[in-house]
């Protein structure tokens, strides 16, 4: 009996310090659910390879990845198994019921972290509040090449060992729409493209809109109770190999992870996807 008893004690004792990790807002124990539905229009042929990089860090850091593109995850009792939900190139429609989307929207209002992942941007073009949720909603990218991202917020944690100034190939992303709540981490150089073509330099401008030298690529909200961190990089499937862009994945991964202290629905407010932000 008195073994039974120790056996019972040290798996409590276990379980509490592994919730209590994951309360601390630490990676290592968390869960997190990658998903990756898209709705009508262009799908990325970058998916695999997203979710392939996300297990293989998930297994290098100790947090479990469920990887779901099924709507029918987003339920309240299923949410409320994650620490973060990570959108890795998803696009338009992405739920099939307003229900669904209430109850995306209430995880995050109870404190859920949310990571997104390129095409992000072009998710849920509809839903007003899931835009101002991102931060923005897609308008335009210029033709994939090489171009410079840089790092205008070097302190903040999850630029850890990301490259000042990046040169890269992939599509820089532009965005309409935009709150004002976004905390920029990182920047286009939009001197940096190449705008020979005359209809895309045209473009360039149209959809720079006040900006003018350089565009946000990276940035992070605190929004309605929830931890948001957004990169439109990544368009590539190699990128998804390559380990300066594999440690920048990580790095916003930890960020939303250290953000974490669990869910608390009595701070979820929502009754339809539209009830006005609190």
């Amino acid at each position: 009996m008195k073994y039974l008893f120790s056996g019972l004690l040290f798996c409590f004792i276990s379980m509490l310090s592994a919730s209590v990790v994951a309360a601390d807002g630490q990676l290592k124990n968390s869960r997190v659910l990658v998903y990756t539905k898209n709705g009508k229009g262009y799908v990325h042929d970058n998916i695999p390879s997203a979710v392939a990089a996300i297990k293989e860090l998930g297994t290098a850091n100790s947090f479990t990845v469920d990887v779901s593109d099924d709507p029918a995850v987003f339920t309240q009792a299923n949410l409320q198994k994650y620490q973060m939900l990570i959108f890795t190139s998803t696009n338009n429609d992405v739920f099939d019921t307003d229900e669904q989307r209430v109850a995306f929207r209430r995880y995050i209002e109870a404190g859920g972290g949310f990571v997104g992942v390129h095409s992000v941007t072009g998710t849920e073009r509809n839903w007003r509040w899931f835009k101002q949720m991102l931060g923005e909603t897609f308008s335009w990218h210029a033709k994939f090449q090489k171009f410079t991202v840089k790092k205008i917020d070097a302190a903040h944690p999850s630029m850890a060992n990301v490259p000042a100034s990046w040169e890269r190939e992939d599509e820089c992303y532009f965005g309409k729409e935009l709150y004002p709540g976004i905390k920029v981490l990182m920047a286009h150089d939009v001197h940096s493209l190449n705008m020979t073509d005359k209809s895309q330099d045209s473009l360039l401008h149209k959809n720079l809109g006040s900006y003018a030298d350089y565009y946000p690529a990276v940035w992070y909200q605190q929004f309605q109770g929830g931890n948001i961190w957004v990169t439109t990089l990544g368009h590539a499937k190699e990128s998804y190999q390559d380990p300066v862009y594999r440690n920048h994945l990580l790095q916003g991964i930890k960020y939303i992870a250290m953000q974490y202290k669990g869910l608390n629905y009595t701070n979820a407010h929502a009754t339809t996807k539209d009830d006005p932000l609190q």
